[in-house]
């Protein structure tokens, strides 16, 4: 058996993003339980705003690719308005069944303030809609200046949670997903 390649999108524009640094010690993590990794970070790609009349838009097909070729994706987002970021709603856009469908993915999210639960939700539904496998584990980072210490996680709890998530992205990399859920069904594009 090859190793399970773990793909973390970071949702995230900031040069120093706390987002990407929490991805960081995840795909560490993932390592650590013997996966590959890859950094998806979005400054990097040009996507332009979904436009459905085009197959491919700007890196839209690089970014594709990535997606299809990871056996597990985090998804890692900072807190706007109590969702998630715009750039990681683009990104998911562009994406659909044929990458995400029956794939483990793993959420993270970082809030400035109280705690990040509804970023997570919504990500959630989102990828259950695409007919992916959700970690039940999850990590949410509230007043996330304050839980880093530089580069690193300022409490050794925090680091074993977010580790974690990687580590769980590498067990649960190849789960096979039964019965699918019911929203995915019910979603244009689906298979009937």
């Amino acid at each position: 058996m090859t190793q399970p390649h773990v793909v973390a999108v970071c949702g995230s524009l900031r040069d120093h993003s706390y987002t990407r640094l929490a991805l960081e010690h995840v795909l560490a993590g993932a390592s650590a339980a013997g996966g590959t990794t890859e950094l998806v970070d979005l400054r990097e790609f040009d996507l332009p705003p979904l436009d459905a009349d085009y197959d491919e838009q700007g890196d839209s097909a690089e970014l594709v690719r990535v997606v299809d070729g990871a056996d597990a994706v985090i998804l890692g987002t900072p807190v706007y308005h109590g969702s998630y970021s715009g750039i990681l709603k683009n990104a998911l856009d562009y994406c659909g069944f044929d990458e995400f469908g029956e794939k483990t993915v793993g959420l993270l999210a970082v809030a400035g303030g109280s705690f990040p639960v509804t970023a997570l939700e919504h990500l959630r539904s989102v990828c259950r809609s695409l007919n992916s496998w959700v970690l039940p584990h999850q990590v949410a980072i509230p007043r996330v200046s304050s839980s880093f210490d530089g580069d690193d996680l300022a409490s050794e709890d925090l680091r074993e949670r977010v580790e974690r998530l990687g580590r769980d992205a590498v067990v649960y990399a190849n789960i096979e997903p039964e019965p699918p859920t019911f929203e995915s069904g019910e979603n244009v594009g689906a298979d009937d």
